[in-house]
């Protein structure tokens, strides 16, 4: 099987097994510390254990970096895939409709493949190297908005970071925080907000490789908060800041961010 079935295996069975946890207060039951040192809830662990189990199944890896287990060799073809069993956890606890699954296929350090499905309403983001993304197998293009004022992004940043969040606050028409980093990139990719700032420095690979992959095959810019080239270590406990955006607006943000 290619990684698209996989994927969308993996987002079924986890679809399935999830939505009767959905809102209860046994979804948010902590089961243990994961891999990047914080508590993983069992709706987390019944997700990740299917993920594992497809993936072991198909090989279609050899090394496994989950937000919960950490790394996982495999018996599989060379290549890394990145895992977030439920992107949006406490969305899913809660039952705000807004969660997903995220994977994406890298070799030799290079994203080859995103796959991010929305389990609230079974949207299905796609992306490859080369060859576009696309949402439910329609393609996708960022939006062309080019002026800051009439923009609407998803903006993230802790207390200290205050005086770099506030003018880029004060130039946008809107900003929002919907809690689930891949759906939100993936967002951008779709035109639906039009850039995704994260400043907290703990944004991971986990949480990010399938978003960025289907924002930069969508025609977006993705980089770090000061526009150099985005590095996502494969540490799950190491995080980094992001500025992802369609490109007449990255220059911009780039500048209000300084």
């Amino acid at each position: 099987m290619d990684f698209y079935s996989v994927s969308n295996s993996i987002f079924t069975l986890i679809r399935t097994a999830i939505t009767p946890l959905i809102g209860t207060p046994e979804a948010g039951v902590i089961t243990g510390i994961g891999a990047d040192g914080t508590p993983t809830k069992y709706i987390d662990k019944v997700a990740e254990d299917i993920a594992l189990s497809e993936l072991r199944k198909n090989g279609i890896c050899n090394l496994l970096i989950s937000e919960e287990a950490g790394k996982v060799e495999m018996d599989g073809e060379k290549g890394t895939i990145f895992l977030d069993p439920v992107d949006g956890t406490y969305n899913a606890i809660m039952n705000i409709p807004f969660y997903a699954v995220s994977l994406a296929f890298a070799k030799e350090g290079i994203l080859q493949e995103g796959f991010v499905g929305n389990l609230a309403n079974g949207d299905l983001f796609t992306a490859k190297r080369g060859s576009g993304a696309f949402l439910n197998k329609k393609p996708l293009c960022v939006s062309d908005i080019s002026e800051l004022q009439a923009s609407a992004m998803s903006v993230y940043g802790k207390h200290f970071q205050y005086d770099r969040v506030i003018n880029l606050i004060r130039k946008i028409r809107r900003f929002r925080q919907f809690g689930a980093s891949a759906l939100e990139l993936s967002y951008v990719g779709a035109g639906k907000i039009d850039g995704f700032v994260d400043l907290r420095q703990t944004l991971r690979a986990t949480d990010a490789a399938a978003g960025i992959l289907i924002l930069e095959e969508a025609g977006g810019i993705v980089s770090d908060r000061d526009g150099n080239r985005l590095v996502l270590p494969d540490e799950v406990n190491i995080g980094n800041c992001l500025v992802g955006t369609n490109k007449c607006l990255h220059g911009k943000v780039i500048e209000y961010l300084r």
